[in-house]
């Protein structure tokens, strides 16, 4: 039997044993090597050949990442590893670090409970590395630090032993900084990485050697003879002597909690039911006997299988045949298959427990992000909440009309699959309009729907999603109905910063009913709402609120549904450019209404209800807000005049820059609209010596001399006429 069957023997055997499961991911900034250290640990618990790792990249098994060199998906790996006469098994996601699919990382998040944070040794904490450990905190993952590609600082940069350690050290404060930020102040001391305790390794990922405290007191192995080891070209001694695989997975077994452990801990951060319930009272015991609760992390297409629903069992066993209820559809589903994965492989077994990550194969109705469950009335998980927004949008359409329904059906599973995409129809022109979070991500989307799906399509070119708000407070503004039987009278104002800081980061729920919880209430009042206004409100649209303020108008309970259904519609498609509103609050205050139901019906009341909003709009300043991103440069001193003029060009703002010795990091906030087309100018600019990197950073006022021009472009685009209407319109 090889290594690989009697792993996958051995891991069947402890599925049932939660003390001994460990489930985490791989996280960094994009390039610092998080799958190379991943096939280097499988490799080294035997589950692919040794001489292939970091060559054969068993996690990156999608066609685009082997040939871009970078991982986009979130791809799973199971391994046993045996530490102290004990044999564990480790559930391993590797996660991308490109910052067009950051939502993979975020989803990955849910599934583990401890993280591996890899940072590259010379480029040091990155934007992106701060990123994600936001990401691993915010679902109260812990984190180790795995300081990658040593080797670079000793060939490349010709560090010698004592410069090494201020590197690490300088790199090692970083993360703890950004820890203590991000903690309540019970877990701050806790959760920081320190290397005498053994949760910081260094190490090459490539070259498959690694050190820790606890190893060097072990073996008496020193950074001298790392040093030597590198001077006199003898790696592969090194790496006996090291072996990475022993010393990260030794490191997660010590240092990273099991299922019972993290489940106490996160359940009520990511699970608002009743504490003191059946269900919750499972969850924390990590109970194989309690109810099902699984969220869907990741949903895979598989050509025979069809999809896959990938994701962490926290209560309750799935087996097959078994029926369950994918939250908020009609009917339950059965389970086909039920699966432990290792890379590309699943491993079918008969039942999986609590506190795994399992793959599902007969949830037709999953959704990332989705809740499982044998009970239809559980209380679904909290929503995942992802950093940025969709900023970028193409127009596809099929190059042959045959291919038409094929394509609806792909862009369905692509939407189920990467939350991060979303597709909607353009009315008008019948075409495709799918948004995502940069150029890269919908490029490597439409390369799947071609290769992997089949459908020939032709995509337009890359636009940015602008959103639309108000400057001031306006109105009330009467909209009248086609018959003038109804009259509507609105007022609106912007919401506030901190109630679409509050919305974005998920911590008050949106595009559903407004539950009116005690909690809720107290919440919406600290952010800025009136008592009055805080009982007030019917529904939250994106980040856009609505609140009925009338009293005793007779039959407006009868009406206020349809009054609803056009606020929505008026916040999806904003009066300036067809473009979402954001931060804008909507206030019924008075109407007028024909005592007849048929004379107040969708026809009459929506069209009244958008034009007072549209209307309300216009008076108090109609503001075109557009996606900015974060940028980080490192380069050499001497090109530094270069990149900033670069930079200059594009509307970009310098916020910060910091020298050390001739390295140059440069931090500016730049357009989206102006970024297309920059990594090749800056490499031009700057002779390829240039590391950049971005971070989507929400959306900022558009300057007031470019809005005209921007927003007749975007009409006419859209095929309407370039100048916005004003407010007399609305009234007519």
């Amino acid at each position: 039997m090889g290594r690989k069957e009697d792993n996958v023997r051995k891991a069947q055997a402890i599925i049932h044993k939660p003390e001994f499961i460990r489930n985490i991911g791989t996280v960094a900034h994009v390039d610092h090597g998080k799958t190379t250290l991943s096939d280097s640990l499988i490799a080294g618990a035997g589950m692919m050949s040794e001489e292939l790792a970091g060559q054969q990249l068993e996690l990156d098994y999608d066609e685009q990442e082997q040939a871009r060199g970078i991982t986009i998906n979130a791809a799973v790996a199971s391994m046993v590893h045996e530490f102290e006469g004990n044999e564990y098994l480790i559930t391993l996601i590797d996660t991308p670090g490109h910052v067009d699919f950051g939502g993979d990382v975020t989803r990955a998040m849910r599934a583990i409970d401890g993280a591996i944070l890899v940072v590259d040794a010379v480029e040091g904490v990155m934007p992106q590395t701060e990123t994600v450990i936001r990401q691993a905190l915010k679902e109260r993952v812990r984190i180790v630090l795995f300081i990658n590609k040593v080797d670079r600082l000793i060939n490349e940069l010709r560090i010698d032993p004592d410069e090494m350690q201020q590197r690490f050290l300088k790199i090692i404060a970083g993360v703890n900084k950004r820890i203590a930020q991000l903690l309540p102040d019970e877990l701050k001391k806790d959760w920081q990485v320190k290397v005498e305790e053994g949760n910081v390794a260094f190490g090459s990922a490539t070259l498959k050697w690694a050190i820790s405290v606890p190893f060097m007191k072990e073996t008496g192995l020193t950074f001298k003879d790392v040093y030597q080891y590198h001077k006199d070209e003898n790696v592969e001694d090194l790496a006996k002597r090291a072996p990475l695989h022993r010393i990260v997975l030794n490191m997660i077994i010590r240092h990273m909690p099991d299922p019972l452990t993290a489940q106490k801990l996160r359940i009520p951060i990511i699970w608002k039911g009743p504490p003191d319930s059946k269900l919750a009272r499972a969850m924390m015991e990590v109970d194989g006997d309690g109810p099902v609760a699984f969220v869907v992390t990741e949903i895979i297409m598989d050509p025979h299988a069809g999809e896959v629903a990938v994701g962490r069992l926290f209560s309750g066993t799935m087996r097959q045949g078994q029926e369950a209820w994918v939250l908020g559809s009609p009917r339950p589903e059965r389970l086909q298959t039920v699966n432990m994965v290792v890379g590309a492989d699943r491993i079918r077994v008969d039942e999986i427990t609590a506190g795994n990550v399992a793959a599902i194969v007969g949830l037709k109705a999953a959704i990332s992000g989705a809740t499982v469950a044998d009970n239809k009335d559980m209380i679904p998980f909290e929503r995942i909440v992802h950093y940025s927004e969709p900023v970028v949008t193409v127009a596809i359409e099929a190059k042959h009309t045959r291919d038409l329904p094929k394509l609806v059906e792909v862009l369905r599973i692509i939407g189920k699959a990467d939350p991060s995409i979303q597709v909607e129809i353009d009315q008008e022109t019948g075409e495709h309009l799918m948004s995502g979070m940069g150029e890269l991500h919908l490029e490597i989307t439409q390369y799947r729907i071609v290769h992997e799906h089949g459908v020939e399509i032709d995509a337009s070119p890359p636009i940015v999603v602008y959103r639309e708000g108000v400057r001031t407070r306006a109105g009330p503004f009467e909209g009248k109905s086609p018959n003038k039987h109804n009259r509507f009278y609105l007022e609106v104002e912007p919401l506030g910063e901190a109630m679409v800081q509050a919305i974005l980061d998920g911590q008050v729920p949106t595009n559903q009913r407004v539950k009116k919880t005690r909690e809720f209430m107290e919440l919406i009042r600290e952010l800025g709402l009136s008592k009055k206004e805080s009982r007030k409100v019917v529904w939250i649209q994106d980040n856009n609120m609505f609140l009925d303020m009338t009293k005793g108008i007779q039959y407006l309970h009868e009406t206020i549904e349809l009054v609803r259904e056009a606020f929505v519609e008026a916040a999806t498609r904003g009066p300036l450019a067809g473009e979402r509103c954001m931060g804008v609050k909507v206030l019924l205050v008075d109407a007028k209404l024909h005592e007849d139901s048929i004379h107040r019906g969708p026809a009459q009341v929506i069209p009244a209800s958008r034009s007072a909003m549209y209307g309300a709009m216009v008076l108090a300043g109609r503001l075109l807000l557009e996606p900015k991103q974060t940028v980080v440069l490192n380069l050499s001193q001497e090109v530094m005049g270069a990149a900033i003029a670069e930079l200059q060009s594009r509307r970009a703002v310098i916020e910060d820059i910091e020298q050390d010795g001739d390295d140059v990091t440069i931090s500016a906030k730049a357009p989206v609209a102006e970024m297309f087309g920059f990594a090749t100018a800056i490499r031009s600019a700057t002779a390829g010596r240039v590391l950049w990197s971005y971070e989507n950073a929400g959306f900022e006022r558009l300057p007031t001399d470019l809005q005209d021009e921007v927003v007749a472009e975007i009409r006419i685009r859209k095929g309407l006429r370039p100048e916005p209407y004003d407010a007399n319109y609305y009234a007519a």
